[in-house]
This record gives structure tokens, C-alpha cells and sequence, in this order.
């Protein structure tokens, strides 16, 4: 039975039992005081979530598998080239789906059309196990070419891109969680994975603050590249987008035609003020803060 399949066949159950124990974990020991009853707000997320794990699954998946098998079968890319065994390829290949992928989430902040569709999972106005997918169907249809060319040019076979896609899905529920760790073991697990205070930041209503932070499994993408901001308390970090907090903002129908309509200032409160942060907690941006 290849490696593939037996990571496909349990990692359902993986990421179910995950989602279930960072929802209890959260619940316990809360990072931030949520600011909308989770009912309904869950009710929105799950059903954005779902149409994109539609969209994932009919596309996305089928897509990037039938392309890391191609590309295996026929010796494509920079991996095969390497006369490497195993485990250096599957480190390797790991390494350039998650560093690849930080290029491919600040590239959706950095250009306007991108943003319009990943603006639909920042506008949440908590942050929760329950924002890990809330992602808008259209971003997740348009990223089956960033991960065509991601196993393309690689050469990723699928065992490393199934591998990758458990991790990555881990590693996305946990730092979107609400959960406090204990700010000292925080501090040293942070020096290699995103953590949930590190990822509360990227989801401020304050502009120069959601644009950091853009690593998703290791940390020290952001360290090498320098956006990484780690400088602002919890209890300073408001969650959302401040043009899009209104309550009727964050309902289905007007998620799904969001990126369509004529988008409002992001970075504005509603009554037009800019949303600045004039002080931070500490004078070094990578000292990770309660």
C-alpha cells in the first residue's frame, strides 16, 4: 500500500480529533475574550469552510496529486535531479512547500486583487479553531495553480505532498486557535512554529500589524524575510478588518459577494478614522509578548 494513501486514510480522523481537543483547550484557557457569541459566528464559518473544502476536495487535492505522481513517474523537477535518498528529499520537499507557501500568503496581502478574496478570512471578527478554513471558495479555486506549480517545479512526489498538506492543516488550527499556552513555553516553541499569539497579531484590525507574520508551519520564515512582528500584547490586539466589522459584514451572502463589490478603505474604522496602534509593549519586535 503506498505511503500516500496510508497518510490520506487516517488524516481525517487526525484532524477531526485535533479540531475537537483545540476546541476544548480554548474553551478551557482562553488567549482573548471573544467578542461575538460563537453559535452564530460558527454557523458562518463552518458554512464558508465547507464550500471551500469543497472546492479543495473536487480540485485542489485531485490536482496536486495527479501532478506530484506525473512528476515522479516522469522525473520532473529540481528533487529528482538530486541524487538524494529519501529522507534528504522529503525534508527538502518539505521545506519548499512551507517556504514556497509564505511567498504565495504574502503575495495574497500584497496585491489588491488577491486580497479582495482573502480579505473574506480576516474580516472574522474573532479569532478562533473555527478561522482556521474559513477561507472565500474563489481563493481556494484560483491557488490550484500556486500549487500546481509548487510540486511542478520541485518535483514533490505524494507522499511529501500529502504529508505536508496533515502538517500544514495541523499546524493552521493551532496557531488560529484561541488558546493561551503558557507564555514562557510560548516563547521557545515560537522560535521554530507559528504560535497562536504570534498568528493573533497577523489578524489586527491595525494594518503594518496583518501584514507580518506570514509563515504557517515554521516561524523563521518571517525571521529570514523580515515580517515578523511579535511586539504587541493580546490584550492590545483587536481582531477583523476595520472597514468590514459591521455585524452584517460577516454573514454568508455578503462574504460569498465581498470580494465582488466595491471594497470600502480596509484599514478605516467607519467613522473614518485610521486604525494606528501609537504604541507597542516592547522596543524589540521579536520578543513575543503575553
Amino acid at each position: 500500500m503506498p505511503l500516500s494513501f496510508t497518510f490520506q486514510s487516517w488524516a481525517p480522523v487526525s484532524l477531526a480529533g485535533f479540531f475537537l481537543l483545540l476546541i476544548v483547550l480554548e474553551t478551557l484557557r482562553p488567549l482573548r475574550r471573544l467578542k461575538r457569541p460563537r453559535p452564530r459566528r460558527w454557523a458562518v464559518n463552518f458554512a464558508v469552510t465547507m464550500l471551500s473544502f469543497g472546492v479543495g476536495a473536487a480540485l485542489v487535492r485531485p490536482a496536486s496529486l495527479a501532478a506530484a505522481a506525473w512528476a515522479q513517474s516522469h522525473s520532473l523537477g529540481l528533487l529528482p535531479w538530486v541524487a538524494l535518498p529519501f529522507w534528504a528529499q522529503f525534508a527538502l520537499g518539505f521545506l519548499w512547500m512551507d517556504a514556497t507557501f509564505y511567498f504565495w500568503h504574502r503575495a495574497n496581502h500584497v496585491y489588491p486583487l488577491l486580497w479582495r478574496f482573502h480579505n473574506v478570512h480576516h474580516v472574522d471578527p474573532d479569532l478562533d479553531v473555527s478561522t482556521s478554513f474559513r477561507f472565500h471558495y474563489g481563493e481556494v479555486f484560483y491557488s490550484t495553480l500556486f500549487r500546481l506549480l509548487q510540486v511542478l517545479l520541485a518535483g514533490i512526489s505524494p507522499v511529501i505532498y500529502v504529508a505536508y498538506e496533515l502538517i500544514f492543516n495541523l499546524a493552521t488550527m493551532f496557531h488560529h486557535s484561541n488558546m493561551a499556552l503558557p507564555i514562557r513555553g510560548e516563547r521557545w516553541l515560537n522560535k521554530i512554529l507559528v504560535t497562536p499569539r504570534m498568528h493573533g497579531i497577523h489578524h489586527s484590525v491595525v494594518g503594518n500589524e496583518t501584514n507580518s507574520n506570514y509563515s504557517v508551519i515554521f516561524s523563521w520564515w518571517d525571521r529570514l524575510y523580515q515580517s515578523l512582528r511579535l511586539n504587541v500584547p493580546q490584550g492590545e490586539v483587536i481582531i477583523g478588518v476595520p472597514g468590514y466589522l459591521r455585524p452584517g459584514d460577516n454573514r454568508i451572502r455578503p462574504l460569498l459577494l465581498q470580494p465582488f463589490r466595491k471594497q470600502r478603505p480596509y484599514w478605516r474604522w467607519p467613522s473614518g478614522r485610521a486604525s494606528l496602534r501609537k504604541t507597542v509593549g516592547a522596543a524589540d519586535p521579536h520578543r513575543l509578548l503575553p
